[in-house]
């Protein structure tokens, strides 16, 4: 089969028509190719823009825990008389209180003046610490132990041990008719803590 001029004038409209196609199909693949990589980019921008939105949702939360926590320790701590001015009245009641309960031999202390801590943990507050010697006449180890709890436990305050000695005692009867088998000096911080002017 042959090929002449006569059948180029034939196909020519086809032939345009085929090269249009090839034209518009190129065309149409690359804005096909241009909006996959739009919305490639588009879904990365979303993806990272949502990683964001997490992280400061995360924080928020984690915040608000915070918050939560710290605020539940501060309702704790007042409602336990820690927070706000020293209550000695108090202490004094809940000393004899325990000394009766307990039944114990002796007690002696002394509080000495309130000093203020160095530092403090919390902005807003100034930590107020009250040392108090004691001094017990004890049957047991148990005896102290118990006292200790005990004023841990129930006082207006945050009570920490600085130290303690226990040594034995000759034997010496008590108005109770027991005898003490061992003396305890102790010295213990009572800790409170104070608002500062403006903080709520």
């Amino acid at each position: 089969m042959t090929f002449d001029r006569s059948d180029f004038s034939r196909i020519q409209l086809s032939l345009a028509a085929a090269i249009a196609m090839i034209v518009a199909g190129a065309g149409l693949a690359w804005l096909a190719d241009q909006q996959l990589r739009s919305a490639t980019q588009a879904k990365a921008s979303a993806g990272s823009q949502l990683q964001q939105y997490e992280g400061k949702l995360k924080q928020v939360r984690a915040e608000e825990n915070e918050i939560r926590e710290k605020s539940a320790l501060y309702n704790r701590l007042r409602t336990r008389g820690i927070i706000g001015e020293e209550q000695r009245l108090d202490w004094v009641e809940l000393i004899k209180g325990i000394k009766e309960s307990r039944k114990l031999l002796d007690v002696q202390y002394e509080f000495a003046p309130q000093q203020a801590l160095e530092r403090s943990a919390l902005p807003g507050f100034s930590f107020r610490s009250s040392s108090m010697k004691l001094q017990m006449k004890l049957l047991h180890e148990g005896d102290l132990l118990n006292f200790i709890n005990d004023v841990r436990r129930e006082a207006k305050a945050y009570v920490r041990v600085r130290n303690c000695t226990v040594t034995r005692t000759t034997r010496s009867g008590s108005p109770t008719g027991e005898t003490a088998l061992l003396n305890a000096d102790c010295q213990l911080d009572w800790i409170t803590i104070l608002p500062n002017k403006g903080a709520s």
